[in-house]
């Protein structure tokens, strides 16, 4: 029950990654580091694809809209971190939290039903190679990648409804270094167990169920190209995308499940995998499928050689 008397909270405290000034300059460090290094590269993926004119495929389209989804997933925490590191006293807005919990939602289950997307697309490609163009149009894949990012906005929008109707009224101190939904809820003054339950079974079981699917079936299509290993060359390369996405599917969803698929309790590891999580993975992801991926370092190659080394000499 909601208490019937009660100062609502109207702000909260961020403990951080770190309390000594020395481990936050060096956290700093690192962190401004990876991200000033990774984030252009996943531009330049994007933009390699948009201009090249042989990455025409849906496939890339795909890769294009995971690297700008992987940018936007960590862009919603990392700067602030960054900010909070040179903060005595991180703080920060209820509203402020409710945005970047609903981005981080919205954003993240995007990402996870993209990446069941591109599953798909892996199939379509290795099962009925005849008819992969007809079947991955630009039409389809345009009406996919909106249902996965209408999928993300209905599972935030649900993780979002059953945080504001919560009642705050007490202790206001968030121990980690961005606003979830399992950091939240932990302080409310109210009995969360029915909204618990809820968000355990949006978040946790989606993803352990949606990561035994992606992994089952990229079981069963690396099956299929051993069994039909006749042309080496295309054969390899279609493996090597299997097992890039493989790689992707297991640093997306390793920590989410680990983070919702429990009960909301507080635990040592939290932290570190929050920050791969939201900071370390979603950058790594199209770096990650680019460096097994031939065509898009030559197009990288490329665009960088036209626009950026030309323009210096």
């Amino acid at each position: 029950m909601e208490p019937a008397n009660y100062t609502r909270v109207t702000e909260f405290v961020l403990t951080g990654l770190a309390q000594t000034r020395e481990v936050q300059l060096v956290l700093f460090v690192i962190f401004l580091s990876f991200y000033l290094f990774i984030l252009p590269g996943n531009i330049l993926i994007i933009c390699a694809i948009r201009l090249d004119p042989h990455l025409t495929s849906p496939m890339y389209f795909l890769l294009a809209n995971l690297a700008f989804l992987d940018i936007w997933y960590s862009s919603i925490t990392a700067p602030k971190m960054l900010v909070d590191f040179f903060v005595e006293r991180k703080i920060i807005s209820f509203g402020g939290c409710i945005a970047q919990l609903f981005f981080l939602h919205f954003v993240g289950a995007s990402e996870m039903f993209l990446l069941t997307v591109m599953a798909f697309d892996r199939y379509a490609a290795i099962c009925r190679p005849l008819h992969y163009g007809a079947i991955m149009n630009r039409c389809l894949c345009c009406i996919l990648v909106a249902l996965a990012w209408m999928g993300g906005f209905i599972h935030s929008i649900i993780q979002v409804a059953l945080i504001v109707r919560l009642p705050f009224c007490g202790p206001n101190e968030l121990d980690s270094y961005f606003c979830d939904i399992t950091q939240v809820v932990r302080i409310a003054c109210a009995n969360t167990f029915p909204e618990e339950l809820v968000m355990i079974f949006s978040s946790g079981l989606i993803s352990v169920v949606c990561f035994i699917a992606l992994l089952m079936s990229y079981a069963f299509l690396l099956a299929m190209l051993k069994k039909h290993s006749g042309s080496s060359e295309s054969t390899g390369r279609a493996m090597s995308t299997c097992y890039s996405h493989i790689t992707i599917v297991v640093l997306m969803f390793g920590p989410s499940i680990y983070i919702y698929a429990r009960p909301f309790d507080s635990f040592s590891l939290d932290k570190v995998v929050s920050v791969f999580h939201t900071v370390i993975f979603p950058l790594l992801n199209p770096i990650i499928y680019t460096l097994r991926n031939k065509e898009v370092k030559t197009a990288m190659r490329k665009l960088v050689n036209r626009y950026i080394l030309c323009k210096e000499k």
